[in-house]
Parts: C-alpha cells; structure tokens; sequence
C-alpha cells in the first residue's frame, strides 16, 4: 500500500468531517451567507502568503531538477493564479486592495500557516508535503464533489472557487505532490512514517479549523 492511500484510508473520520463543513456544504448548495465568504477570502488571502514559502522550500530541499522545477511552477500559479481568484473575489465584495493588504491573519491561520512551515524549514522534504497536501488534496476533492451538483459551477459568488479546485489542473498539481510523497516514503521506517502521519493528521485538523474560523468569523476574542 502506498503511503498516500494509507493515510487517505486511516484519516477518513477526520478527513470527512471537512468535506461535510456547513461552510463546505452551503457553499455547494449556494446558501452560504455572503459575510461569511468575504472574511473566508481575506483570511486565505493572507494564508496562500505563507502557503506560497512552502513551494519556495520545497524548491530548496528537492534532490532532484524536475522536482525543483514543479515546485517553482506551483510557486508561480498559486501567487498568481489562486491569489488572482482571491483578488477577483475582493473586488467583487468591495475588499479594497488597501484593506486586503493591511488585514490581519486571525489565531487560526496564524498557528496553521505557522505549523506548516515550522514543519517544512525544520524537516525533510516528505515532512513539508505531509504539512501541504491536506489543503491541496482535500481542496481538489471538494471541489470535484460540489462540482457534481447541478447549478454549483455557475453560481454567481460560488461558481468560480468551485470550478478552479475542480479543474484538471489544479488536480494534476495535487496528483504530483501525492505521487512525490510516496517517492520519499518508500523505504522509510515505521517510526519515520508514523511522525509524518502526525504532521499530516495536524494539517488536516487544522482545514477543519479554518472551515470553522471562517464559517463564524472568528478573530481574537480580546479583540471583541
């Protein structure tokens, strides 16, 4: 068994509880709340900012130039095009650039993008991919799942983040980092692997987490 799939099939009480979001869910359907959405923007805007060095890591580690190539391309596509999506969204929210710009992370996407990247500069190469396929994998699979329901592609807030996270590509770019972290699994011994399922386990709660932050907007209850 691959080490992708034994994590894929070990993780599923955890790894559902995203798919099955109210965020997630209302977003397929439609119903989400507009607020709800725009401060969800904001806060993966800022998270994509740190998500970003995670590629720019991988570059650095990659033993190999083909491995050291894809990461650079998936640097570039993701503070172009998924951080073009969010500025997209801005506009169409009334997020000006100054306030997308001067907004702060909350407690959630600052320990998150924290964790990751803690993970990645202090660890291997298959230490940096357990802490980034959580979102790219999970993404791509929610997207294919609300892609199945009629209307969900062309709804006029939804539509958009829905067709990006369900395309070909961004499928072939998640396929990739699965694949690389099989390659530098195999071999590994089990105590190796059981601290990478922790890193992984960790990220994917933390998905959770965002969903949650987003869906109540939470920020620091300080600040309140």
């Amino acid at each position: 068994m691959r080490f992708s799939e034994r994590l894929h099939q070990k993780l599923q009480p955890v790894w559902r509880k995203n798919h099955s979001h109210p965020f997630v869910k209302e977003m397929g359907e439609g119903t989400l709340d507009k607020e709800k959405f725009r401060f969800y923007m904001i806060q993966d805007y800022l998270y994509l900012i740190d998500y970003s060095k995670l590629f720019a890591i991988g570059a650095v580690k990659a033993n190999e130039l083909e491995d050291m190539t894809v990461f650079a391309a998936l640097l570039h596509s993701t503070m172009n095009e998924e951080m073009s999506l969010h500025r997209s969204y801005a506009a169409r929210f009334g997020i000006s650039n100054t306030e997308l710009e001067n907004a702060q992370p909350s407690p959630v996407t600052l320990a998150y993008t924290h964790y990751m990247l803690h993970s990645a500069q202090n660890g291997t190469l298959a230490d940096l991919l357990a802490a980034l396929l959580p979102c790219m994998w999970s993404y791509w699979e929610i997207g294919k799942e609300l892609s199945e329901i009629p209307g969900a592609k062309d709804h006029e807030l939804y539509g958009e983040w829905i067709t990006m996270y369900s395309s070909k590509e961004f499928g072939q770019s998640a396929q990739w980092c699965i694949d690389l972290l099989d390659k530098e699994t195999d071999g590994k011994s089990e105590r190796e692997l059981l601290q990478l399922e922790k890193i992984f386990l960790n990220t994917t709660r933390y998905e959770y987490m965002f969903w949650e932050m987003a869906y109540n907007e939470e920020m620091w209850p300080t600040d309140e």
